[in-house]
């Protein structure tokens, strides 16, 4: 109990930059005066809140705000996408302290891809001067299936070779520090739960768009990650019935018609794009993939109806989980994104009103993340945040 109130005190000074009285925390939290005292008196023993000048709140004394110390602790949160790596630093306010970016190897062998990771963790360190005592650890934002339990990659479709990584394992030894493993579109939803200082969203679906697409599931606060840690798998939602044939053995799903390389495919094979795309092969499916994004911005009839229309197959497969779980919310993210907003914004709130059976008054809301293409790897290392000094109820069951 003592652990819970002690994160629910820190979490509601995290989310007042401006400050917060003990008379107010008290208020919040519903602790008595002499527990609050003395989870401050901790909280600033461990240096993790601040003594920040005084206030006066009405008749009486002032009183002395506490507010957060961001460069008590830090995380690290790696996001590995088949294309690129990206790393960030985080400090405790949820700023992003200093990022890098490496291009994906050729060949992706787990062995040089992993000492990659490793290169760009420790070196984004050193030059950021950040003391490696102050961190809490490093999250890696993954491409599922992930066996969450055992820090393993398990195999997925476009990191080609890579068969039950144990990934966790492999960073932590390499790096010194304890290792998180989460799914991408699980870290994605995390940034937009833990990062922001606003009253933290309740209920929202969050699209990850970038080699892959999945969606990431809020409900009361809280991530659905489902029994395996793998709830996000949209793949196999038929959004095109008269569309191409899916190794599922249905016709149109989302991971034959929506992903990038499906784009690429279309524009190749209507002559949009002058010549085919291996593939097999993210840099060049990505260079493709922008190349015809631009097309459709510069005004390209045909090249901006292929991305209009992966708009609206996008926004049938969002309504069958917007209806199915009443959310009435829906962020749209990842490195393909910036690409897509555009379009995207000007079609898929419409197209989701018309399909939306629930009452909502203007339909969905519909909008872009806060966190650019970076939401993986922030919500990566907010993972390790949450995990270490956001408030769980799990905290107060009993253990047999």
């Amino acid at each position: 109990m003592g652990t819970f109130n002690q994160t629910v005190v820190l979490d509601a000074i995290r989310r007042a930059p401006q400050g917060l009285s003990r008379v107010e925390l008290a208020e919040i939290s519903g602790l008595s005066a002499q527990t609050l005292s003395n989870i401050a008196r901790r909280l600033l023993e461990q240096e993790l809140i601040l003594e920040s000048g005084k206030v006066q709140l009405g008749p009486g004394k002032p009183r002395t705000l506490l507010t957060l110390n961001p460069s008590a602790r830090y995380a690290v949160g790696v996001h590995l996408d088949p294309a690129v790596i990206t790393v960030v630093i985080l400090d405790l306010s949820g700023h992003v302290v200093s990022r890098s970016t490496r291009r994906m190897p050729r060949l992706m062998h787990s062995d040089v891809v992993i000492r990659l990771m490793v290169e760009a963790v420790t070196d984004l360190l050193a030059e950021a001067g950040v003391d490696a005592a102050r961190v809490l650890g490093v999250g890696i934002a993954s491409p599922g299936p992930i066996d969450s339990a055992h820090g393993i990659v398990v195999d997925p479709p476009y990191l080609l070779g890579w068969q039950r990584v144990p990934l966790r394992e492999a960073l932590s030894e390499a790096t010194g520090f304890p290792v998180l493993l989460e799914k991408d579109v699980a870290a994605t939803a995390v940034a937009e739960i833990w990062g922001s200082h606003s009253e933290s969203p309740e209920n929202f679906i969050f699209v990850y768009i970038g080699t892959g697409i999945g969606m990431g599931l809020v409900s009361g606060g809280v991530v659905l990650r489902g029994v395996s840690q793998n709830a996000g798998e949209v793949g196999h939602i038929v959004v095109d019935p008269e569309g191409p044939e899916c190794f599922c053995g249905l016709r149109g799903c989302v991971a034959v018609t929506c992903m990038p390389q499906n784009l690429v495919v279309e524009a190749v094979n209507s002559g949009v794009l002058p010549q085919p795309v291996d593939r097999e092969d993210p840099m060049a499916v990505e260079a493709a993939f922008l190349e015809l994004c631009a097309m459709a911005r510069n005004g390209d009839s045909s090249a901006g109806s292929i991305i209009d229309r992966s708009a609206i197959r996008l926004a049938k497969a969002v309504s069958v989980l917007t209806n199915a779980l009443d959310f009435d919310r829906v962020i749209f993210g990842g490195p393909y994104w910036p690409m897509l907003s555009e379009a995207y914004l000007a079609l898929v709130p419409d197209a989701l009103r018309k399909l939306t059976v629930a009452p909502h008054a203007a339909g969905p809301r519909v909008e872009g993340t806060a966190f650019g293409t970076d939401v993986g790897a922030i919500g990566a290392a907010c993972s390790v945040f949450e995990g270490a000094i956001s408030p769980d109820t799990r905290q107060l069951l009993l253990q047999r």
